[in-house]
């Protein structure tokens, strides 16, 4: 009995140490917090839109993809149940079952199928499990099974005096347990007694599945059983005795067969279809809680675990499993290998090793506790380059090759030498030889002292990169002992992470400018424009390609995806491909970048807390939905409103805030969604890609919209384009009707505007016509001032003409008289007057001539016209001879110049100016001269 415990505990301790260092699935862990529900789970079930649904505590929990919504049980009771039948969720509480169904708005709204049907329960009747047949939809509570008939509404039960404690569907036959009573099958209705065998009678029962020779049932802490016509029997696999000392609370058989298995406090075992162990995952290995409370395979193949306090997804199918360092014993991974069956691992703290495909621990290979940076296999041997050399690994055993006491980097073959290796180390380049099956030094290349981390032999001569000075190429002697020409080549600088690697027959060299090929005939390094997308400009962190010669892949890392060169399948043009790397899944030490070929397509990635393993068979190739799955709206001071995302929207103009809700149903951890939106009639370009599945629109103006999205999923963009079109009103001011009134206000201010210039044109026209018409008058005016100038001046001229004419008239008077008066003097003076008397009175005779008067009177009167006139009308009293006077005072003449032309002395002419100043009647002062010019 001793020696069976022993065995026993050993069998229990090698499961444990087995499980601690398995390779583990993604696991996504969702919190109350996330969910903003209570922690308790109870089930969960999955709907043709892909959505998750939990029953929970608080009610009802749906999940998108992108986040969590909580719809409250309608009877603030416990929810235990949720079935998705055709396009309702079903889900059973205390004292109340019924459907939930989405509506327009894309929200749940429930219809309670208890009090359609006047159900009356017994007290506290909780249900537990729902399940649907044909046209049967059935609810299990621990009393009864209610029968519900979705053709004709009715239903029917199943009443029982002991608990029933769960019901199975197997093979579209419904199977329930009675506690200490055994297994019944629903047939017509009714319940028929299939076994009352004890085992099935007094054990619980967690599930009952279909095999070849019966039922597979499976109990709480008894393991498997198989129940056939022959009787029941003990399910002989492998896992029987880990089952014993585990209690399963929920269990589901996978689509490819297998089992998973809920514990009530060990978290979930995976058993293989023939009953073999896999794995185990509980909280050490990434649950949230160990106690499993329901399990769902989705249709994507992850597990959901409904938990005493969590959720968790499982991604079991992912393309990728990690091994986490808990302990930090491993540290960051710099290579890796597999020889002789055996994984081996080379770390910062050493080289690692166990059983390849194992869940066995790692173990630290004795006499390697340091950095190691190469693992290389040549001629079935293992080399291990570290931090002080280089050692031959055997076994659990390394040996280190004597006379290399720095770093080596890497190993490399030498074409047509099979017993040398290349080395490179921290200070240059050495030789290694194999002698009589011993590897030793052979020698060190003289001429070179360059740390040699990345470095090729192409084309009879050594390439090597260096971070920091640039590439060199070496031509060495043929013994690869003295370095006999280094050249640098021109136009690669310095290059952080930058690496070179010969890729089939080609020398590559790769940094964050691209791919570059050395082109021998120029001595040059050539961008190649194919090989360069293997780098993202935008997404680059490292130069490093990595050659896998097995697999023929030429690997390269970005910051969000992993790059590969590989063969095409049906020719030999390569093709690359990319694998999106979520930002959450472990990396490894930037420039150090490794992976190896395990297996198959299987590919081992070092990272800073131990490894990941990429599958690439089980890579997703599957497409992908992006669905709009709320609209709201809203507006200042008012609760949001959710819209029809079915039919256009029509929102006010207040309604200027709208929020998209949209997801894509992926539920792989390590597989990142990105969205992209645009909104055409404000922003007409896609936007960045991002993370975030909503985005809010706030203050959008009036007007027609068209709201865009699409998705991508990894690398993979959705295959639709999910799109709302909108409209926004226009504000009240901006109505067709305000629009009429603003139309008959410009009108009416038109035509008031049209009749007050036009008043005004007319007062200013009437003013400019009057301002014309004066200027015209004036202007008229002043033609006839100019005109009465031009003849004034005419007259003037015409004037001074006569008067110049009367001038010389009467100078010529004034000379003739007084030459006849001169000559009448001296004819006087004679001694004989009698004999002259004749002529005197000639002389006298033209001296008093009145035809020398009328000449002179008719030339004054057209030089003063109207002077004759008005000294006549002034002093009618004058004579003629006071006339005559006067038009001689008028030409201003002198009484010395008058008297020649009166025939009288000056004497007398002053007299007669007496005179004629008296008639006159002129004041003493007055002059009479001045007088007669003034008239």
């Amino acid at each position: 009995m001793k020696l069976i415990d022993y065995n026993h505990f050993l069998l229990c301790v090698f499961f444990v140490l087995k499980l601690t260092a398995q390779e583990q699935p993604p696991i996504e862990v969702f919190s109350a917090t996330d969910y903003e529900a209570e922690t308790q789970n109870w089930s969960v079930a999955q709907s043709k839109d892909r959505n998750i649904y939990v029953a929970n505590n608080k009610g009802l929990l749906e999940y998108n993809g992108a986040y969590w919504k909580l719809y409250e049980s309608p009877n603030e009771t416990i929810m235990r149940s949720v079935s998705v039948i055709d396009n309702l969720i079903y889900s059973g509480s205390n004292n109340d079952f019924g459907y939930w169904q989405k509506n327009d708005f894309g929200i749940l709204f429930y219809s309670s199928l208890s009090e359609a049907l006047e159900i009356e329960f017994v007290e506290e009747e909780s249900f537990w499990n729902i399940l649907s047949v044909e046209d049967y939809i059935l609810f299990q509570s621990l009393r009864r099974i209610y029968i519900y008939n979705k053709l004709d509404g009715t239903y029917s039960t199943i009443e029982s005096q002991s608990i029933i404690y769960k019901m199975f569907e197997v093979d579209e036959s419904i199977y329930f347990q009675k506690t200490n009573e055994g297994i019944y099958k629903i047939e017509n209705g009714d319940a028929k007694l299939v076994s009352d065998n004890p085992i099935v009678a007094y054990n619980r029962l967690v599930n009952i599945y279909k095999t070849n020779d019966g039922l597979l049932v499976e109990t709480e802490n008894e393991g498997f059983y198989v129940l056939s016509n022959n009787g029941i029997s003990k399910w002989n696999i492998t896992a029987n005795n880990v089952l014993s000392e585990v209690s399963v609370f929920r269990s589901i058989q996978l689509r490819d067969g297998s089992f998973v298995l809920g514990t009530r406090s060990d978290g979930i075992l995976h058993l293989t279809d023939d009953g073999k162990l896999d794995y185990k995952i509980d909280v050490i290995h990434g649950l949230s809680n160990n106690t499993v409370h329901a399990v769902f395979e989705d249709e994507d193949s992850n597990i959901w675990l409904a938990l005493e306090n969590g959720i968790n997804c499982i991604n079991i199918k992912s393309p990728f499993t990690t091994y986490k360092d808990e302990d930090g014993k491993l540290g960051t991974v710099h290579t890796s290998t597999v020889f002789n069956d055996v994984l081996y691992l080379g770390t910062n703290q050493g080289l690692f090793y166990k059983p390849l495909n194992s869940d066995g621990e790692f173990a630290l290979l004795s006499g390697i506790q340091e950095s190691v940076w190469n693992l290389v296999v040549f001629d079935d041997v293992l080399f291990c380059g570290h931090d002080t050399g280089t050692s031959i690994v055997s076994g659990r055993e390394a040996k280190k090759i004597k006379g290399i006491d720095h770093g080596t980097w890497d190993i490399k073959a030498i074409p047509g030498n099979p017993n040398w290796l290349l080395q490179g180390n921290y200070n240059g380049l050495y030789v290694i030889e194999n002698q009589n099956g011993n590897w030793v030094l052979r020698n060190r290349i003289e001429g070179f002292d360059l740390s040699s981390r990345f470095y090729e032999l192409y084309n009879n001569h050594i390439f090597i990169s260096h971070e920091y000075k640039g590439v060199f190429k070496l031509e060495v002697d043929k013994d690869f002992k003295k370095a006999l020409k280094i050249e640098k080549i021109p136009a690669v600088d310095k290059e952080l992470h930058s690496s070179i690697v010969k890729y089939k027959d080609k020398l590559l060299f790769g940094c964050k400018k691209g791919v570059f090929t050395y082109q021998d005939e120029y001595n040059k390094f050539v961008k190649d424009s194919v090989l360069s997308t293997l780098f993202k400009s935008n997404e680059y962190t490292s130069g490093k390609l990595i050659n896998t010669p097995l697999t023929n892949t030429l690997w390269a890392f970005s910051k969000y995806s992993l790059n590969y060169l590989s063969p095409g399948k049906l020719s030999d043009v390569p093709k690359i491909n990319s694998i999106s790397l979520s930002q959450s899944l472990p990396r490894g030490l930037t420039g150090y970048e490794n992976i190896t070929h395990i297996d198959k397509e299987r590919y081992l990635i070092g990272t800073s807390t131990g490894y990941t393993m990429v599958d690439l068979e089980r890579l997703p190739k599957k497409n992908y939905n992006v669905v709009l799955n709320t609209i709201v709206k809203s507006k200042f001071n008012a609760p949001p409103d959710t819209v029809n995302k079915l039919e256009k929207g029509f929102f006010e103009n207040s309604e200027s805030d709208v929020l998209f809700n949209f997801s894509v149903a992926e539920f792989d951890k390590y597989i990142d969604t990105e969205y992209q939106y645009k909104l055409e009639g404000m922003y007409p370009e896609w936007s960045d890609w991002s993370t975030d599945a909503h985005t809010l629109f706030k203050n959008l103006s009036f007007g027609d919209y068209v709201f865009k999205l699409r998705a991508r999923v990894g690398n993979r963009v959705t295959e639709n384009t999910a799109s709302y079109e909108f409209s926004i009103d226009r504000p009240w001011f901006l109505t067709n009707v305000m629009i009429g009134i603003y139309v008959i206000l410009v009108l009416l201010f038109s035509l008031f505007m049209h009749n007050v210039y036009t008043r005004y044109y007319r007062k200013q026209r009437e003013v400019l016509l009057k301002e014309s018409q004066r200027e015209l008058e004036l202007k008229e005016l002043e033609n006839k001032q100019q005109l009465m100038r031009f003849n004034n001046d005419k007259l003037r001229q015409d004037i001074e003409s006569k008067n110049r004419e009367l001038g010389i008239s009467t100078m010529s008077l004034i000379k003739k008289n007084e030459f006849l008066n001169s000559i009448k003097k001296e004819l006087l003076s004679t001694e004989d007057s009698k004999s002259i008397k004749q002529v005197v009175k000639i002389i006298d005779r033209n001296l008093n001539n009145n035809d020398d008067w009328h000449v002179f009177e008719e030339a004054f009167n057209n030089a003063d016209k109207d002077f004759l006139k008005k000294i006549k009308s002034l002093h009618p009293e004058l004579t003629s001879n006071d006339l005559r006077l006067c038009t001689y005072l008028r030409l201003n003449l002198s009484s010395k110049e008058i008297a020649p032309l009166l025939n009288i002395s000056s004497r007398s002419v002053e007299v007669k100016r007496y005179r004629l100043r008296k008639k006159m009647n002129l004041k003493h002062e007055s002059s009479l001269t001045d007088y007669i010019l003034e008239i």
